[in-house]
C-alpha cells in the first residue's frame, strides 16, 4: 500500500504481476481495493453515486484546491458546481480556440534555440496554462496566467507528492505550509480580477453558452474577448446567492491547475513516445503539413498555417495511443460509504476503492499487443485492440464524473502533437520510455529533454 501512495503506476505493475487485476490491500483498520478489470470498473462506474463520498477520496487535494472545489464535492453541491462551468466546454465553443492553441506552440517553439537544450514538459506545460486561462476566464486574465503558474507551483508540487508526505499538520514550514501560501498568493490575484469585474458591470452577464457577450470578441478595451467566460457566470450565481467569493475562488484554481497540470502531463508522454519513433513522426508532419487551412495570410487571419482538428485523424490517433498507455490519471479514487457488490467481490463500507484507466490501457484481455506503441489501432472501428476494446479505454473516467475538461484536452493534445511535428527538430536526450513520477498525475521522469535541432517556418512569426 505504501508503494503505491507514492509512485502508483510501478506499483500498479508490481500488484497486477502478483495478484491479477483486482487487489484487496489492508493496513490496520485502512483498507483498499484496486480494480483493473475492465467488466467491474464498469460496474463501479455504474453504481449510484450515493454509494461513494469523492470529498473524503480527495481530502488531501483540498489543499490547492480549497473546500468547495467540484472536485472535492458530494451529491447536489458537485451536481450544480459542474451545471455552472459546463457550457464553457461544449464543443462547439472549443473549435473556436484551435487557432488560439497553435499560435501559443508557435511562440513556445519561437522561444526554443537551435543547438541548446530544452524540457519540452515546461515548454509545454507553459501553452497549456496560457491556453485554459485564456479559453476559461478571458483576455483580462490571460495576461496573468504566467504568475498564477508560478504562484500555483508549490501547491502543485505538494498535491503531488506521495501521501505520506502529505500528513496534515499546523506548523507554518515545510512544503505543506509553502502550499497554503502559495494558494493565498492566487487567492490575492483572484480577488483583484474579481474586483474588477465587478467595478466594470456590477451584474456580470453569464454568457458561458459560447456565444457572443455584450464584451465579445469584437469588444473593446479591457474586455475584449471575454465571452462571457466560467468566472463571470460564477460571479451571476454569487450575485444570485448561489455561492460566495470562496467558492468562486476555489472553481478557477481548481480548473487552471486541473487543466493545465493533467494536460501537460498527458502531452509529455506523448512526446516522449513520439520522439523516440521518427516514422510516427514523419507521418504526423506529412499530415499536419496537408491539413493547414487555407487563408488569405493577413495578420487577423487564421490561416495559412493554421491547423484544422477535422483533418488530423492520424493525431486524433497519436492522442488515443499515448492516453491509452499514459492516462494523467493512473488511478481514479473514491470512498465508499454503501455495501458495493463488485462481481463476486463484496466491498464493505469505509474501503478506499481506487480504479485504474492505466490498468485498463494496457490489458491484454482487450489490446492487442498492449504494451507496443501503435497509433492505427484507433484508425478502424475498435482498431485491433479485440473485442471490446473501448469498454477498457477510460483516460477522462465516464459517467457524470467524467473530466469535464477532457474535450479541450484532447484538442490541445492533437493540435500541439501536429504543430510540433510539423515546425520542430529535436534529439531526444533519452532512449526509452522514462518512468513515471506523480501521485495524483502521472509524467515522465526527467520531463521530456531535447536538444533543438531545427525550428521550421510556421503559419506565422519568426521561424
Amino acid at each position: 500500500m505504501r508503494a503505491l501512495l507514492s509512485e502508483p503506476c510501478g506499483a500498479l505493475d508490481a500488484l497486477v504481476a502478483t495478484h491479477g487485476r483486482v487487489v484487496g490491500l489492508a493496513v490496520g483498520p485502512a483498507r483498499l481495493v484496486v480494480v483493473g478489470d475492465a467488466d467491474l470498473v464498469g460496474e463501479v462506474l455504474a453504481a449510484p453515486a450515493e454509494r461513494f463520498r469523492w470529498r473524503t477520496a480527495f481530502r488531501t487535494l483540498t489543499i490547492v484546491t480549497g473546500p468547495t472545489a467540484m472536485m472535492v464535492s458530494d451529491g447536489d453541491d458537485y451536481r450544480r458546481r459542474r451545471r455552472l462551468a459546463q457550457p464553457a466546454f461544449a464543443r462547439r465553443r472549443l473549435a473556436a480556440w484551435a487557432p488560439l492553441v497553435v499560435r501559443e506552440v508557435d511562440r513556445a517553439i519561437d522561444d526554443l534555440s537551435v543547438g541548446e537544450p530544452a524540457d519540452l514538459h515546461e515548454a509545454m506545460r507553459a501553452v497549456v496554462r496560457r491556453v485554459v486561462v485564456r479559453v476559461l476566464f478571458g483576455e483580462s486574465l490571460a495576461g496573468r496566467a504566467d504568475a498564477i503558474g508560478a504562484a500555483l507551483a508549490p501547491a502543485i508540487a505538494y498535491a503531488g507528492s506521495p501521501a505520506l508526505r502529505q500528513l496534515p499538520h499546523p506548523l507554518p514550514v515545510g512544503a505543506r505550509a509553502a502550499a497554503r501560501r502559495a494558494r493565498r498568493r492566487v487567492d490575492r490575484l483572484l480577488d483583484d480580477e474579481i474586483a474588477r469585474r465587478r467595478a466594470a458591470s456590477p451584474t456580470p452577464g453569464a454568457r458561458a453558452d459560447g456565444g457572443p457577450g455584450r464584451d465579445g470578441p469584437d469588444g473593446d478595451g479591457a474586455e475584449r474577448g471575454r465571452r462571457g467566460d466560467v468566472l463571470d457566470a460564477l460571479l451571476a450565481a454569487a450575485a444570485d446567492g448561489g455561492a460566495d467569493d470562496a467558492e468562486v475562488r476555489d472553481q478557477v484554481v481548481t480548473l487552471i491547475a486541473a487543466g493545465h497540470d493533467t494536460t501537460s502531463a498527458a502531452i509529455s508522454w506523448l512526446l516522449t513516445e513520439v520522439l523516440l519513433r521518427p516514422d510516427v513522426l514523419a507521418r504526423l508532419r506529412a499530415e499536419a503539413d496537408a491539413a493547414r487551412s487555407a487563408g488569405d495570410g493577413s495578420p487577423d487571419d487564421d490561416g495559412p498555417g493554421q491547423l484544422d482538428p477535422e483533418r488530423l485523424p492520424y493525431a486524433d490517433a497519436v492522442v488515443q495511443e499515448s492516453l491509452r498507455l499514459h492516462p494523467a490519471g493512473p488511478i481514479a479514487p473514491r470512498w465508499v460509504v454503501q455495501p458495493l457488490q463488485l462481481g463476486p467481490y463484496a466491498v464493505p463500507p469505509r474501503t478506499a476503492l481506487v480504479w485504474s484507466p492505466y490498468l485498463l490501457g494496457r490489458d491484454p484481455d482487450h489490446w492487442d499487443g498492449p504494451m507496443s506503441f501503435r497509433p492505427d489501432r484507433f484508425l478502424g472501428t475498435d482498431g485491433d485492440g479485440g473485442p471490446g476494446a473501448s469498454d477498457a479505454y477510460l483516460p477522462f473516467g465516464a459517467g457524470p464524473r467524467k473530466c469535464i475538461g477532457f474535450a479541450l484536452a484532447h484538442l490541445e493534445m492533437q493540435l500541439i502533437a501536429a504543430r510540433v511535428a510539423q515546425r520542430l527538430d529535436a534529439t531526444p536526450s533519452f532512449t526509452a520510455v522514462p518512468p513515471a513520477v506523480g501521485m495524483v498525475t502521472s509524467r515522465p521522469s526527467g520531463g521530456v529533454p531535447v536538444v533543438v535541432t531545427e525550428r521550421r517556418p510556421g503559419g506565422r512569426g519568426p521561424a
